[in-house]
């Protein structure tokens, strides 16, 4: 305790919690091998998702509802219809954190009618599949550690790494870059 009477870590989010909640979120995770194609898609919906403020504890199978304010994106528990736009933001989308810790994105009709969101979102994707070019191998586009990101984003994107690394490693992929990775696949079709 301070001597203001106070702890020192009034949220508990110190090493023990954060394993804690790592070991949470992974115990018992059992993924299939994805192709490449979804593996992709998959890691930049989360990423995408994840990099939103998340002010709360994202339960498996719950609906989320992710909107866009000039400061950003937030993900929220209250879904378009229970707030006004003004206060919410744009409606992104509509969001669930999977079983196997990826997440969805139903994008809304009014982002998909926003002709400037979409180009948003689309350069973000074109800037994720130049990342994806230029890693060694495919495991180094996984997320790590990064202080940016709130607590519980920091503790799903290293369940999404372990989630996706199990796929990467049962397909066979793993140390192989995107390229030698689309190659094989176009192969084996």
């Amino acid at each position: 305790m301070s001597s203001h009477g106070q702890s020192p870590n009034p949220q508990g989010k110190g090493l023990l919690p954060v394993l804690d909640a790592l070991y949470s979120v992974t115990r018992g995770l059992n993924v299939p091998a994805k192709p490449l194609n979804r593996i992709a898609d998959e890691l930049f919906t989360s990423l995408f998702v994840l990099s939103s403020a998340i002010k709360f504890k994202p339960v498996l199978g719950q609906c989320y509802w992710l909107y866009r304010k000039p400061d950003g994106y937030r993900l929220s528990l209250i879904a378009p219809e229970q707030w006004p736009e003004a206060q919410s933001g744009l409606y992104v989308g509509q969001c669930e954190l999977q079983n196997d810790l990826t997440w969805s994105l139903e994008l809304s009709e009014g982002c998909l009618g926003n002709s400037v969101l979409m180009v948003e979102i689309a350069r973000q994707r074109e800037d994720f599949d130049r990342q994806l070019q230029v890693v060694d191998c495919i495991e180094d586009a996984l997320p790590t550690y990064s202080e940016t990101l709130p607590f519980y984003a920091r503790v799903l994107a290293s369940g999404l790494a372990c989630s996706l690394g199990q796929s990467m490693y049962k397909r066979g992929i793993t140390g192989l870059s995107y390229n030698q990775i689309q190659r094989r696949e176009i192969a084996n079709l």
